[in-house]
């Protein structure tokens, strides 16, 4: 199965956060790493995902998966759902956690839904 990658934004600020304090975004990262990696699944930091008004951010992604992306996520509370939606994510063949599945956290705050990038194949049959 192919490699699953978790990217956090580490730049992610909400406005009114003290400009002086650990960017959240920042903050997120680290405590995913120290909770570790669930098997299959790779955390990488990022510098943008351009969700900046919604405050911390992910995106999960792999080959041939539909990728999505969550804000409006705290680095206090929403670390051990990530980790669990990053793993129902890495056991699907799609990328697609049926909604019921999902942790309440990326049912309610979901951002984006980026469909795979097309195979060579798929790209020859649509030429």
């Amino acid at each position: 199965m192919a490699q699953t990658t978790l990217h956090v934004c580490l730049t992610c600020r909400r406005e009114g956060v003290d400009p002086a304090a650990p960017r959240p975004g920042a903050v997120l990262h680290e405590a995913l790493a120290q909770a570790g990696a669930p098997e299959g699944v790779c955390i990488v930091g990022v510098e943008c995902l351009s969700a900046c008004s919604n405050g911390c951010a992910v995106a999960l992604s792999a080959p041939g998966k539909w990728t999505y992306v969550y804000g409006r996520l705290d680095p206090e509370t929403h670390v051990a759902a990530i980790l669990d939606g990053a793993t129902r994510y890495a056991g699907t063949a799609d990328g697609v956690v049926p909604w019921r599945e999902r942790p309440e956290v990326f049912r309610k705050q979901c951002l984006a839904r980026i469909p795979p990038f097309p195979s060579d194949a798929t790209q020859e049959a649509a030429e």
